[in-house]
């Protein structure tokens, strides 16, 4: 199981990849021949921002459960995505849950239920879990992050074709962005969260 702390939202699994792989080599790259029609436009390689969401969602969960890459149990998602106003650049989507302490304005205490510490996360890591509703109405927070990732981070990819060219590329794409999301977006999940769990 992958060690996190509060420096760190994603880790890269290479002994599981390794260990659990069918093919001998890489569980990744399996996954990746397996969803080799995302990796691709008409025959055509893709831009790098788009080979970079395509090869993150290919590397976590739900596709690859457990990933190649690991997300922080606490965090709600840690997902890539194109930019809106740039096609050549990506963001990261961070999201947690945030307890009402974290808010400006307290929500009136007894009145609203609380994210609750879930009592069947596998781990040392503190998670939250969303409550049931019952007598009092539920108030659950989430907080979304949106981290530009520099376009001149994002690797080209040579091939998009099944194999170790394609793997290598994978590879490398979503370390960059598992690194980059760890330098870059940990100390403002640590901001917004803190140890408040």
């Amino acid at each position: 199981m992958p060690q996190f702390d509060h420096h760190t939202l994603a880790v890269i699994d290479d002994t599981h990849d390794r260990e659990q792989a069918s093919d001998g080599r890489s569980r990744y790259g399996a996954y990746l021949t397996r969803h080799a029609h995302r990796l691709n436009d008409d025959g055509r390689p893709l831009t790098p921002a788009a080979f970079a969401v395509a090869a993150w969602r290919i590397a976590t969960a739900p596709i690859m459960a457990p990933g190649y890459v690991r997300v922080r149990p606490d965090l709600h998602a840690l997902t890539v995505e194109t930019a809106e106003d740039d096609p050549a650049g990506i963001v990261l989507r961070i999201t947690a849950p945030l307890r009402h302490r974290a808010l400006a304005h307290l929500p009136e205490p007894g009145h609203w239920q609380d994210w609750e510490a879930d009592r069947w996360a596998d781990g040392p890591w503190p998670t939250l879990a969303e409550p049931i509703p019952g007598r009092r109405p539920v108030l659950a927070v989430t907080a979304t992050i949106l981290l530009p990732v520099p376009a001149v981070l994002l690797p080209t990819p040579a091939s998009t074709r099944p194999g170790p060219g394609l793997l290598r590329d994978a590879q490398h794409t979503v370390t960059v962005l598992a690194d980059y999301a760890n330098r870059h977006g940990a100390p403002e999940v640590a901001d917004l969260i803190g140890g408040d769990r």
